[in-house]
């Protein structure tokens, strides 16, 4: 007979499976979160690709994460959508992740690394990368890239990697369309290390406190005040690996909505 102990790991794992396809994600188990840990042990996923065979991703929203332009540097159409556990929210945008495959036969064997920029519901695999089609055919054989491609769905081995963007890539802090004195929306993108965020405060020059900014959708952060949010503050924000950053006075004084502003 099983302990009440063993008997309670049974439920609550049962339980894990029956909240993960209450999500959407029914045909298959969802597997637990990826962590910032970052460990030499592969994962077994599949993936696919979507748009145009050489296309970056959405260029104009930015899909689920909120991300713009992302066919740029430091992106460089490196993205991928993550399904549950990997785009976990939106707390997932910005990680990056080494994927590699070694069939079909057009396939490399080589690691590739993609940013998480948008979101997958398909039902196909307990972790999905549904890729850019640029991105995807880098995971193939010089050459051979449009023949990759033509495979469709390809199963892949994963793992979390820390993000290396190229060297003088500045944190970037984009106030959204919509922002005013009294309502901000801010994404913090272009992490080293980690490359996601799990919370955002701000402090307006001169005051003590941090306030704190509350998750929106995506990547973006948000607040709502009958005080005036004048310039300049700064921003603290926080990794999944516990790291807290503050950028200084990074929001100036006369700040407007729908533009980067940019660590010094």
């Amino acid at each position: 007979m099983a302990s009440s102990s063993s008997s309670a790991l049974l439920v609550a794992a049962v339980l894990a499976v029956v909240v993960c396809g209450a999500h959407g994600i029914a045909k298959v188990p969802c597997g637990p979160n990826i962590t910032a840990t970052y460990v030499s042990e592969w994962k077994d996923a599949k993936t696919t690709w979507y748009g145009k065979p050489t296309g970056a991703g959405p260029k104009d929203n930015g899909g689920a994460c909120g991300y713009k332009e992302v066919d740029k540097a430091p992106f460089f159409g490196m993205t991928s959508c993550g399904n549950v556990p990997i785009f976990k929210d939106g707390r997932g945008c910005g990680s990056c992740f080494e994927l590699k495959c070694t069939k079909p036969e057009a396939c490399s064997g080589e690691p590739t690394i993609v940013t998480i920029t948008d979101k997958n519901e398909e039902p196909i695999a307990a972790y999905h990368f549904d890729l850019s089609g640029h991105a995807f055919g880098t995971m193939a054989k010089k050459g051979q890239e449009q023949k990759l491609r033509d495979a469709g769905e390809v199963e892949i081995k994963f793992r979390r990697v820390k993000c290396k963007y190229p060297e003088g890539t500045k944190v970037n802090f984009h106030v959204e369309k919509g922002s005013s004195p009294n309502y901000l929306a801010l994404v913090v993108k272009f992490l080293q290390g980690d490359g996601d965020v799990v919370a955002v405060d701000i402090k307006p020059k001169g005051k003590d406190k941090w306030i704190e900014l509350k998750e929106s959708w995506g990547a973006v952060w948000r607040i709502d005040t009958p005080d005036k949010l004048i310039g300049p503050f700064s921003v603290r924000y926080t990794t999944e690996g516990g790291t807290k950053t503050v950028a200084e006075d990074v929001i100036p004084k006369g700040w407007k909505p729908d533009t980067s502003y940019e660590t010094k």
